[in-house]
């Protein structure tokens, strides 16, 4: 079998090794050939109003017994904090283009119906002001998705305005009544969300419309810090918005332009609506998943060759601003809240997907999990006072050396995991080179029954020391609770040096991050 190259395309087709020949996987990191820097945004957050993700999750009151900063919590921010959490994306999701920013502003708030998530009251307690605190504390950049659905061009434009503009503009002087004289700095905008779905039912020619005079109005005033502006892009293999916006763009004139293009792609193992559970599954639902995550790569590959057809110099980024997993709600929870647990099955995934994201770094610029906390594949879960963190925060911890670093391809003899008729590499991998000079090395076992031995090699470099960290746990299924909150947690990597190679044993079902210091 030949070896597996990881730079850029991970193939499935090639993975037909023996299960008697998988025993010791040989892994070669080629530090001669560095690639492009991995965008630290490819590790962004996504915030919606959607069930207790912001109010709990994140504010709880000025007056809450819970400790606080200015209403938000302070347990999230330091957790958020020590994953140096890049960029987060707010207000929504489908929650976005029903949101009215003025009803979000000012001393006396207007509550609205939350009809997309769980037709429940939405307080508007928390607003731009709050988010922009937020981000601040966490010490992220804002991406702020506007209202293409059911607002306006000048509801969109206004809003910037607040946001961006001195006070010497009559609507920044209205910020600096509500507690900020500064301009905020909002380094991103989406032109709408999901305009081909719950964005409005939009065809890809009447979004376009729509989008070049949202790209045109919708103005930054904050030189401090430019802004990219991110059209709606595609809903998994779908091509047909990527196409449309790609080549509008290329026939833009000098009134409008964009820097980004979205891509929304969920792990939902069956499609929609969701029936894959996030809990209690077996072997064939944990193969399922994964097999099913892992088509992000064909995704990516799909989208960039129709972008390099119309943006061959690659200055428009694919942005995935929403992926994960989408499971079944945890029971006795509703349905419209989203609410569900995150296993050790999860961080695989989480791996995996970061991983393909920075094989295509030339293009894949930023990236948004959904969501922070307590929604889909969360980083963090509360209750009341209590936190836990999550395994997938566990493993964007573990990764946060690869925020801009440099890729390095690595090569590998991936072997075989195989489940029934699925069949999936049994190792994943990632290098790059930090800032720092130490080349980081991810090594993703997939196979959830067997460990499996590593020899790493490396070219142009001696290795001399190899520390790190492993996440996995007793079972694929395991999860944290508030009583057991520690069940997946990361843990000090053994490593060994023999004849000038790195030798390590992976946990089924593991993740594994190591520093190769020269």
């Amino acid at each position: 079998m030949k070896p597996l190259v990881l730079t850029g395309v991970l193939s499935l087709l090639a993975l037909t090794q023996p299960a008697a020949a998988q025993e010791r996987v040989s892994v070669t990191v080629d530090a001669t050939q560095p690639g492009a820097k991995i965008d630290r945004r490819i590790f962004g957050q996504f915030a919606e109003h959607l069930g207790s993700g912001i109010y709990e999750g994140v504010w709880v009151g000025k007056d809450s017994a819970i400790p606080n900063t200015r209403g938000i919590r302070n347990d999230v921010v330091a957790a958020l904090k020590a994953i140096k959490v890049p960029v987060v994306r707010w207000p929504g999701g489908c929650f976005a283009d029903e949101y009215h920013w003025r009803r979000g502003i000012g001393p006396e708030r207007k509550p609205m119906m939350n009809a997309n998530w769980g037709g429940v009251i939405e307080p508007n307690t928390f607003g731009t002001d709050e988010f922009m605190d937020f981000a601040t504390q966490v010490g992220a950049e804002a991406y702020i998705s506007v209202n293409v659905g059911s607002g306006t061009v000048g509801e969109a434009a206004e809003w910037l305005e607040y946001m961006t503009s001195s006070t010497q503009d009559g609507i920044g002087a209205e910020r600096a009544r509500n507690g900020h004289a500064e301009p905020y700095k909002v380094a991103f905008v989406g032109l709408g969300n999901e305009s081909w779905d719950c964005g409005g039912a939009m065809t890809p020619d009447f979004y376009v419309s729509q989008m070049k005079m949202y790209a045109r109005f919708v103005r930054n005033y904050n030189k401090a810090q430019p802004m990219q502006r991110i059209a709606v892009g595609p809903s998994g293999p779908d091509t047909a918005y990527t196409e449309a916006v790609m080549k509008s763009y290329k026939g833009r004139s000098w009134a409008w332009d964009i820097e980004g293009l979205s891509l929304h792609y969920y792990t939902t193992g069956g499609g929609f609506p969701v029936s894959q559970k996030a809990t209690g599954f077996g072997e064939k639902e944990y193969a399922v998943i994964l097999q099913d995550t892992l088509k992000m790569d064909e995704l990516v590959k799909t989208h960039s060759a129709i972008m390099d057809k119309y943006d061959p110099e690659k200055k428009v980024s694919l942005v995935v601003d929403e992926w994960g997993a989408w499971y079944v709600a945890t029971p006795g929870t509703d349905p419209g809240f989203l609410m569900q647990q995150n296993t050790q099955r999860d961080a695989v995934l989480s791996a995996l997907n970061l991983n393909i994201f920075a094989r295509h770094a030339d293009r894949v610029r930023m990236a948004n999990i959904a969501q922070m906390v307590n929604v889909l594949q969360a980083m963090i879960l509360t209750d009341k006072e209590k936190m836990l963190l999550t395994p997938t925060y566990h493993v964007f911890r573990m990764y946060v050396p690869f925020q801009g670093a440099t890729f390095i391809p690595v090569t590998l003899n991936a072997g075989t995991y195989s489940f029934g008729d699925i069949r999936l590499p049994r190792v994943d991998a990632l290098a790059a080179r930090g800032s720092d000079g130490k080349i980081y090395l991810s090594l993703t076992n997939l196979d959830p029954k067997t460990p499996v031995d590593i020899d790493v090699a490396s070219l142009n470099f001696k290795v001399r020391t190899a520390t790190g960290e492993t996440l996995s746990a007793a079972t694929f299924d395991a999860y944290n609770t508030f009583a057991a909150p520690q069940t997946v947690a990361p843990k000090p990597v053994t490593a060994k040096m023999k004849d000038g190679k790195v030798m390590v044993r992976l946990s089924p079902a593991s993740v594994t991050v190591m520093a190769l210091q020269p």
